[in-house]
């Protein structure tokens, strides 16, 4: 005895599997878009963690300076194309809160300049420094 239903299973079974592999083709898609994205995002944190060292380590030199002197200095990180302009400028008439004239404050400020995914990026830090604080009384 043959049973009539036996081929229209078998279409059914077809179309399963083709629904089965277009679910698993669609979450395949959306995997490797994830990844492509998380690793977008990671060379962008290392890129933005590269260039905040870079900037530390730029302010703290000029910090560590024992004299500090008005001008501007212009300089290349090695050969990665980083240009850094730091600019050291007196501060002048300023008063505490008590209304006592602070003496010999600078401002320093470094300026990163770097070409990258066919745009200019840039990036700045500035602090304040005693131009007195390494020197004897």
């Amino acid at each position: 005895m043959t049973n009539v239903l036996q081929p229209a299973r078998r279409g059914f079974l077809l179309l399963e599997m083709v629904l089965a592999l277009a679910v698993f083709g669609i979450a395949a898609t959306g995997f490797a878009v994830a990844l492509r994205q998380m690793a977008a995002a990671a060379s962008l944190a290392q890129s933005e963690l590269r260039i905040t060292r870079i900037l530390d380590s730029a302010l703290d030199e000029t910090l560590s300076l024992p004299t500090l002197e008005e001008g501007v200095t212009n300089s290349t990180v090695g050969e990665t194309g980083i240009e850094l302009d730091t600019t050291i400028k007196l501060l002048e008439d300023l008063m505490n809160e008590e209304g006592q004239p602070l003496n010999e404050i600078f401002v320093i400020t470094i300026q990163a300049r770097w070409y990258d995914n066919g745009e200019w990026h840039d990036r700045t830090v500035e602090t304040w420094r005693n131009g007195r604080m390494y020197q004897s009384p």
